[in-house]
């Protein structure tokens, strides 16, 4: 299964280059950021269209975030994170899709630093793990995906020294970042290119793609029953190159399928005229007999 974050950076602006991308890539899920679209307004029709089916949280230009999928129906179950009822940001949206529950999400960038904007995100921070800590203690197989607007290292910024007053780089949000992890969450994409110089955003100013002055802001996370499924993860930056694209490129995961246990055999079977043992569920063996206990022989009276 096939599973990816976008931000769109205008759902209906760069409609083009998202339906190219879909019958490109073929995704079977996908989470979408920055809609900047009121809920009227999302391109529905196109996106069946394509072949997917689609929830979406939207806002009039500003955030706003959806799900789409072509493998079953989508089973909305969280619009928006609890912990302030007042905040009226379209930033989360969570749902039950084939079998996982996905959790889509536009972190708040936080910029100007300090001020506001960044007291806000730091909160935004806050309730986003109060949230998934009762995720992750359901056992269940989640996914966090989405522009998470945190570079969790060095490694995933174009020139660390000239972001450290940014939003994007503080070290308050890094540490949150990591408190997120440390529930148990894996990071997909670094975790199979541990050492990769990668990206997921470029800026459209001085010619930051063609240089790859980027960003590692796009983030897949993982529970324990998921990693264990992981098997590619890759950024498609070539689309950050096509004609009016978004500043972020699509980032996607491959998970296996999971395991599935044999089933017991419901009836004997007979070979050779003989009955044959029924196998034990998952093993495919024969049950052992059980050993009779063997006394000694009692002795001849005289």
């Amino acid at each position: 299964m096939k599973i990816a974050t976008y931000n769109v950076n205008g759902v209906n602006g760069r409609l083009p280059v998202l339906l190219r991308w879909l019958a490109e890539a073929a995704p079977d899920i996908v989470c979408l950021q920055e809609l900047k679209a009121p809920d009227e307004r999302f391109p529905i029709d196109a996106i069946r269209a394509a072949g997917y089916d689609a929830i979406w949280h939207g806002q009039k230009s500003w955030n706003g975030v959806a799900i789409l999928s072509r493998v079953g129906s989508i089973q909305e179950t969280r619009r928006g994170l609890p912990g302030d009822p007042d905040d009226s940001h379209s930033r989360y949206i969570e749902a039950a899709v084939n079998g996982l529950l996905i959790g889509g999400l536009y972190l708040p960038n936080g910029n100007p630093r300090p001020g506001p904007k960044f007291d806000y995100k730091l909160r935004w921070f806050d309730r986003l793990i109060d949230h998934t800590a009762g995720l992750m203690a359901s056992g269940l197989p989640v996914m966090l995906a989405g522009d998470f607007n945190v570079m969790p290292t060095e490694r995933d910024v174009y020139k660390p020294e000239r972001w450290t007053d940014d939003a994007l780089f503080a070290p308050e949000v890094r540490a949150a970042y990591v408190r997120l992890l440390d529930q148990g969450w894996t990071d997909a994409l670094r975790s199979l290119h541990p050492d990769e110089t990668i990206y997921t955003f470029w800026d459209y100013f001085r010619n930051a793609f063609a240089r790859d002055a980027g960003l590692r802001i796009d983030h897949l996370l993982l529970s324990p029953t998921l990693s264990e499924r992981l098997v590619r993860a890759e950024v498609d930056s070539h689309v950050r190159g096509w004609e009016k694209t978004s500043d972020h490129a699509p980032v996607w995961i491959e998970l296996a399928e999971p395991r599935r246990r044999r089933p017991v055999r419901q009836v004997e079977e007979t070979k050779n005229g003989r009955t044959a043992p029924r196998t034990e569920a998952g093993t495919g063996t024969a049950p052992a007999r059980p050993r009779r206990a063997r006394g000694r022989r009692s002795e001849q009276q005289p």
